[in-house]
């Protein structure tokens, strides 16, 4: 069993997004993606405020974490600017005393806070030092030669959703690692053996993630009227499925 006290909790925002410019700061319902995922972490049940941090570089989202007195990581300009280093990303690995840390999608506007306590308690209790957030599939897929991967099922003889063997597809949306293996190009895991990093299932449409415009356009709508009740209609709906 882990101790919450050796882990750190980042939140990692930029306003360099290409797809959908300034996306953590523009307006979303009276809000931004940011605050609305830094609201949600201020009413933890589970995380300790003192091991949260916020790793950023811009003075509009500085601005922003001052505000829930979250820890601010100074993020180098170099790290809010590149996509290809795991050392320079995360450069905060080296430089933050923790045992674990936890990172948190801050694009997922529909993601609970409820969850993300759940998924910190079941890292806490397991042995493995590596979990990932995963979405699971019943379909068919193919590769890039266009061979299909998915094992046809049994006594099958059309594409039946209902019998084919489950996948998991990445939820980009909670990752937790062991710190110091970062320095070694590491994070989570191997992926190349069983459990390593332990998949953890969650909730399609708490993980929709917003990466393009009509992601950000829909998510908005959606957000916005999700107190009324046919879109609660439709939650529930999607929920059940």
């Amino acid at each position: 069993m882990k101790n919450i006290n050796d882990i750190c909790i980042i939140i990692s925002a930029r306003l360099n997004s290409q797809r959908v410019p300034k996306k953590m700061i523009r307006p979303f319902h009276n809000s931004s993606l940011f605050e609305i995922c830094l609201s949600k972490l201020s009413q933890s049940n589970i995380i300790p405020i003192n091991n949260i941090y916020c790793s950023l570089y811009d003075k509009e989202l500085i601005d922003i974490a001052n505000k829930y007195n979250f820890n601010i990581f100074n993020r180098s300009y170099e790290s809010a600017n590149n996509d290809n280093s795991l050392q320079k990303i995360y450069e905060w690995h080296d430089k933050l005393k923790y045992k674990y840390v936890i990172l948190i999608n801050p694009c997922q506007p529909f993601l609970k806070i409820e969850t993300i306590d759940n998924f910190v308690k079941y890292f806490i209790n397991i042995e493995e030092e590596g979990l990932f957030g995963v979405i699971k599939k019943k379909n068919y897929f193919w590769n890039k030669e266009g061979i299909m991967t998915t094992p046809w099922p049994e006594n099958q003889t059309i594409l039946n959703t209902k019998a084919v063997e489950e996948t998991y597809e990445a939820a980009h949306s909670l990752y937790a690692s062991k710190m110091d293996i970062i320095k070694n190009d590491v994070f989570m895991g191997t992926f190349k053996k069983k459990n390593d990093p332990v998949l953890y299932e969650m909730d399609e449409f708490e993980v929709f993630d917003i990466d393009y415009e009509w992601q950000f356009t829909f998510a908005q709508e959606f957000y916005k009227n999700m107190n009324k009740d046919v879109i609660k209609d439709v939650i529930k709906d999607v929920i059940k499925e």
